[in-house]
């Protein structure tokens, strides 16, 4: 057949055509598909996509990202055969139907790079899909040939008819595939099928007959709040003032400013439900309560209701309603405590026996003697759908009062699936809330427990003391893969936890420790009573002496050396900051000194770094802070730190040999903190 009759055979652009099975209908002229088409060296078995990036056990449980952020994707693409390999990353909401594509490029040997922003928070899907680009391979082997002086006569119909089998364009790029392939068959010169416009075009808009789709992997986007918060944890019956009466929620309301000045954006409340008469716990878990005694709010439930009940000396649902409002005002959000324990007098015990265990007397199951004052609802029994939707329920009671976090207590009074349910469920219906694993348990248990959805979890940083210490347990939580869904909330103490290093009562060791907890992670908090130095523990035990979990504790709260004004500053220049608003971005800097600690973190765009060196003792310390391989982004270009500014004092120093020489006394300020200039 001569080139004349085969180009007469090509549709023009002004041709009617359509696919018929094999071959093509123009005009009314039946042409033999073949003659048109480069077959695909490709099949369907001709792709491997490995080590998709970022995953968690292949998929088995959700990455966890922020929204608003690009979410960056890298796998290994492997081809058999010498085809040109196209890549894509697509991503939906997990109960959309339709997916998003965004194009991935080829960064070196086979591995992909593509990215893309979660809009808002909620669950999502994504995965890498691969095909043959026969196009760019058709183009590549003619490029060759024409460059070993073959004649190409017969690949340029190939490719013209590569063209006739484009689909999906939109309008302008189908305009550019019909002009290409008329000015070739007007010509008959290839050029017109070599342009970069026409190669682009068709990258989007030709058939893949071996499109290969990896497993789907599942991703959560949370709000920002979930990787940036600053936590102040108190019981509200102490809110009342130094005579010591039972405080309320109008004295919590009170307290908003102040904890508000401190720069603390959420206020975490231990449980605020009624409490249990019987088996109450006296004063530092006393088996047997005096009169008077408030008892354990962890024992929740008594005659005036259960989990979705305010104990009736905290005040009415009217009074919450105010302070959520009150919060809201001063840009704080209200935490609760979430137990799924009760007291032995909780309704449901009364409304629902089939939920609670059983011993053949009848009488309950014995609990440990620290815990005597409550029991555990039997998560396995006959009615356990009713049991989990009611527990679910009381979550969503409380948000419809203004609660947007819950801190789930006692990781291990219910099952795993129970947590991931519960997650899941109150996630698909108010993706905003955030879910906190307040527990600390085995490092792989505490793990498991982040990999089931909690968006935040307690970390070992209360008894990481030792420079090692620190340096190995954030080198874990910000290396791959536990960096991918493990979000750590640095808490310098607990309700339960006074750890041996506070209960000296020195002022520079709680300076040290609120400062690396709010430096080092995005998120930290403090239990009430940190600020004014609070150190009284059991003799030998970490624990606080006479625990305000069992008594009613009056405070002072701007009593003489509290170091309140300190909190403030450091929350200031978190906030100003956009570096120290995360944990991901951030390295160890090497200084030859075991009792300070130094590091610098930089933001995502490379805009705003920080250093930092803290003491870890009481002595005054000199060392040598080298700097001089950290960069900044200025307008899109990379340069080296030439100065450094005291975020404390404002005074600026520059870049010397690659570094500076510091001096820190612990008992004036234990952290440095500088913001890096270039």
């Amino acid at each position: 057949m001569t080139q004349k009759r085969l180009l007469m055979e090509i549709p023009s652009a002004g041709s009617r055509w359509r696919e018929t099975g094999r071959c093509f209908l123009v005009n009314g002229i039946t042409v033999n598909r073949t003659i048109q088409t480069v077959e695909s060296a490709a099949t369907g078995s001709a792709f491997l996509i490995q080590d998709v990036y970022p995953s968690v056990d292949g998929g088995r449980f959700p990455v966890k990202r922020i929204a608003g952020e690009p979410v960056e994707v890298w796998a290994d693409v492997l081809r058999d055969g010498d085809g040109v390999v196209g890549a894509a990353l697509v991503w939906r909401r997990e109960q959309d139907r339709e997916w998003q594509r965004e194009r991935m490029t080829l960064h070196s040997d086979d591995r992909w790079f593509g990215s893309f922003v979660p809009p808002c928070p909620g669950a999502y899907v994504y995965a890498v899909e691969a095909w043959t680009d026969e196009f760019a391979t058709w183009r590549r082997g003619l490029e060759l040939r024409q460059q070993c002086g073959v004649d190409v006569t017969l690949d340029a119909i190939e490719g013209a008819g590569l063209l006739t089998r484009a689909y999906g364009a939109d309008q302008d790029a189908a305009s550019i595939i019909v002009r290409q392939c008329e000015d070739y068959l007007q010509t008959g010169d290839v050029a017109p099928l070599l342009t970069t416009e026409l190669r682009n075009v068709m990258a989007e808009s030709q058939s893949r007959s071996d499109l290969t789709r990896s497993t789907l992997f599942p991703l959560i986007a949370d709000r920002d709040k979930a990787h940036f918060s600053a936590w102040y944890q108190m019981m509200p019956r102490s809110q009342g003032g130094p005579d010591g009466r039972h405080g309320t929620l109008r004295d919590c309301i009170a307290r908003v400013p102040d904890i508000a000045a401190m720069g603390f954006d959420v206020l975490f409340f231990t449980p605020i439900h009624p409490i249990g008469r019987s088996r109450r716990k006296g004063r530092d878990n006393s088996p047997d309560a005096a009169d008077g005694d408030p008892g354990c709010p962890y024992a929740v439930g008594a005659i005036e209701g259960g989990h979705d009940a305010l104990h009736p000396e905290l005040g009415t649902i009217e009074d919450f309603r105010a302070l959520a409002a009150t919060c809201l005002e001063y840009g704080v959000e209200i935490a609760l405590d979430f137990v799924v324990q009760c007291s032995p007098d909780h309704p449901w015990l009364m409304q629902h026996p089939e939920w609670f265990k059983r011993r053949p007397d009848g009488s309950m199951p014995p609990t440990d003697g620290p815990y005597s004052d409550i029991v555990m609802p039997d998560f396995a029994c006959e009615d356990r759908s009713a049991l989990w939707n009611a527990l679910r329920d009381v979550m969503l009671c409380w948000i419809e009062q203004g609660v947007t976090m819950f801190a789930v207590d006692n990781h291990d009074t219910a099952p795993f699936h129970f947590w991931e349910w519960l997650i899941r469920d109150i996630r698909r219906r108010h993706p905003e809330v955030i879910l906190f694993a307040k527990s600390f348990a085995r490092p792989k248990l505490m793990r498991g427990l982040a990999q089931l959805g909690f968006a935040q979890s307690f970390s070992y940083f209360p008894w990481c003391t030792e420079k090692w210490e620190l340096e190995r347990h954030l080198g874990a939580l910000t290396s791959h893969p536990q960096r991918e869904y493990y979000r750590a909330n640095l808490f310098t103490n607990t309700p339960d936890v006074l750890p041996y290093h506070l209960q000296s009562g020195e002022p520079w060791m709680f300076k040290s420790r609120v400062a690396l907890a709010a430096t080092l992670s995005g998120n930290y908090g403090i239990y009430s009573g940190f600020e004014l130095l609070e150190h009284e523990a059991v003799p030998g035990r970490e624990e606080y002496h006479d625990s305000e979990k069992y008594r009613i504790k009056p405070r002072d709260w701007d009593r003489p050396g509290n170091i309140k004004a300190y909190i403030a500053t450091l929350n200031r220049i978190r906030r100003d900051n956009l570096a120290l608003q995360q944990t991901e971005r951030f390295r160890f800097l090497a200084i030859e000194d075991g009792e300070a600690i130094a590091f610098v973190k930089t933001s995502a765009d490379g805009s705003n770094a920080v250093a930092a060196a803290i003491a870890l003792s009481r002595n005054v310390r000199e060392f040598w802070l080298p700097l001089g391989d950290v960069t900044l982004d200025i307008g899109g270009e990379r340069r080296h730190v030439c100065a450094i500014e005291n975020l404390l004092t404002g005074e600026q120093s520059g870049i010397e040999w690659g570094g500076i020489r510091l001096r820190i006394d612990p008992h004036r300020d234990p952290a440095l903190l500088f913001r890096c200039l270039a």
